[in-house]
């Protein structure tokens, strides 16, 4: 196991990518975080899971996973906790179950919902209404990058907490993370 030190050196190694990357409110990057690498190594993976698992509040019942990039990183969680796992669509399912919740959470649970990288909390927020509508109590995120834009301030005034294994917010980001 990777130090904390290490493990978010190697996150950042393996995750920057440089290139053109446009975000959904149409800012342009020169470099942006590829979560999809992280998730293509097992180990790497793994490693993060335990840290991202480290980050949960201790009152938690269960993982969420956000669709699509929270997802490998919440089953990396509930492998190292034991925790069970909801998965969370953007939108409800079009046919079949039309569910936005699979993984049929417990009934009142208190959950935390993993995300790759949170900036403005939009998403979590799509989230939290969806685990709401199945029954749990979304009560904090954690995600692998905590980006500037506000999603601590915003959840928070929603109850839900946000931590990260590199938070932006905390301190300033390491060169290869810094938009352009």
């Amino acid at each position: 196991m990777l130090s904390t030190t290490a493990l978010v050196e190697r996150v950042i190694t393996v995750g920057t990518v440089t290139g053109r990357y446009t975000l959904p409110n149409g800012s342009i990057l020169t470099s942006y975080f590829d979560e999809y690498r992280i998730a293509a190594d097992p180990d790497l993976l793994a490693q993060t899971g335990r840290a991202l698992a480290a980050l949960l509040p201790p009152d938690v019942d269960a993982v969420a996973g956000l669709e699509l990039g929270g997802v490998p990183f919440a089953l990396a969680v509930s492998a190292a906790t034991g925790l069970p796992v909801a998965l969370v669509r953007k939108t409800e399912k079009p046919y079949g179950t039309r569910l936005q919740v699979e993984g049929q959470p417990a009934s009142g649970a208190r959950v935390a919902m993993v995300d790759d990288v949170i900036r403005s909390g939009g998403q979590i927020l799509i989230a939290a209404a969806a685990l709401r509508n199945a029954g749990t109590l979304p009560t904090a995120a954690v995600a692998i990058l905590i980006r500037r834009g506000g999603a601590k301030t915003l959840l928070a005034g929603h109850g839900i907490t946000v931590t990260g294994v590199v938070d932006e917010t905390a301190t300033r980001p390491p060169p290869s993370l810094r938009p352009s």
